[in-house]
This record gives structure tokens, sequence and C-alpha cells, in this order.
């Protein structure tokens, strides 16, 4: 969808780790398991399709089972899936994905909760930022796949889930998405809105990311610009 250079893409590397924190999900494996979902969409061999398990909790363990595997190696995955770039950064990687790391965000999260909250009630409010990363991407492909209306056949169950789609920024027009899943903007209707892809028309305008016209998605990047997963 767009270029980046090699020093913005360690910044916004580095941003999603410590504002993941806890839930930190390793972008290149996250990036692995988006392209099976869109190559094997509600098949059996898509990694979080809501159609095979009975509640979203069974979808969220198998995914985080898959995602295990490929962390650990003991599952790799097809070279059509790693063929183009993936961003890597080993160190962050390792050191964001350690168990020691997620538990001193999880710390961090309960003191500012034992510091500010004005009452015990708000507590409960403290697994979702414990799990928000996991969490976010339950709900886009449980109801995303679940709820709402299609614009284009996909010959999957992806859906536009009105108005959440706009308060996902975007994230919840799964089926415009899966139909022309290198369009950096998801919303195709007059009453869809796609925050996400306003921030990203920002950014290329002061020239932080470069947004590829859609004509030219698929072509190569050179010189010291990556493309991004």
């Amino acid at each position: 969808m767009y270029n980046v250079s090699k020093g913005w893409e360690r910044f916004f590397y580095f941003s999603t780790w410590f504002t993941q924190g806890s839930s930190f999900l390793v972008p290149s494996a996250y990036g692995v398991l988006h392209r099976m979902h869109h190559e094997y969409s509600d098949t059996e061999k898509d990694p979080h399709s809501p159609h095979f398990f009975k509640d979203i909790w069974q979808m969220m363990m198998h995914t985080a089972a898959v995602f295990r595997n490929l962390r650990s190696g003991k599952n790799l995955p097809d070279p059509e899936f790693t063929k183009e770039y993936l961003p890597k950064w080993s160190l962050l990687d390792g050191v964001g994905s350690s168990m020691i790391v997620r538990i001193m965000f999880g710390i961090s999260y309960f003191m500012i909760y034992y510091i500010y909250a004005p009452s015990a009630w708000w507590y409960l409010l403290l697994p979702i930022h414990f799990l928000m990363g996991p969490i976010h991407g339950a709900i886009v492909n449980w109801c995303g796949h679940k709820y709402g209306y299609s614009n284009f056949k996909n010959g999957d169950h992806s859906k536009n889930t009105t108005p959440w789609g706009v308060v996902m920024m975007g994230e919840l027009f799964q089926n415009n998405h899966h139909h022309d899943k290198d369009n950096a903007n998801f919303a195709r209707r007059w009453f869809e809105f796609d925050m996400t892809f306003q921030i990203m028309k920002v950014l290329h305008a002061v020239r932080i990311i470069r947004l590829v016209p859609h004509a030219q998605r698929s072509a190569h990047v050179h010189n010291n610009h990556v493309k991004a997963a």
C-alpha cells in the first residue's frame, strides 16, 4: 500500500511494540497470518475464520497456536507467504515477546490503575489492556466475517460491519478489504469512512510514507525504500 524509509520503519516498529506492550505481536509473523487469511479466507486453512469455532475464545486460542508455531519454526509457512518483504527486527522481536517484558508492562498498567483508578470497578478493564492486540484482532476477524452487509461477492463470508467499521478505524470494512486487499482505503460507499486512510494521507502529504498509486501497487520497490507488509 505504501513505501517507507528504513528509519521510519524502525520508528513505527518500536512504536508498535511500545503501544502494544504486554500483547505485542511480532509484525513479520502477523504479516504471514494476514496473508494466509486472505489466501484461505473462511476455509479450514484460514488461521482465524469464525466459521469453524463455537465461540470467539476458541478462535483466539487457535490463532494464538498458529502464531506460536510460526514463531518457533514448528510450522513454517509456504514460501508464497514470505517471498515479499516482511519487516523484521530480531532484537526487538525477542525482547518484546519475552515473558518478563510482558509482565513488566502488565505491572505498569496495574500501577497506573492503583494510583489513579477512582474505584475498584475500574480494575475490570485491566484484562483488556493486558490483551489488547489479540482482542482487537479477534473482534475484527469474528465480527468482520459474521455480521453486516457485503458490497462485493468475494467467495467468502467477509462483511462490512457498520457503524463499527468507522469506530474501528476502517478495520471492520472487511468485505471491501478482501475485495481489493492492496487498496489503502477500506471504505467504498458514501456512508463508509476509513479514518486510518485519512491519517495515511496526512503522513503521505508530509512525506513520512509514500502511498503507492493503486495501479502500481504490485511494482517492486527500489533503493532505500521498502514495501510495508
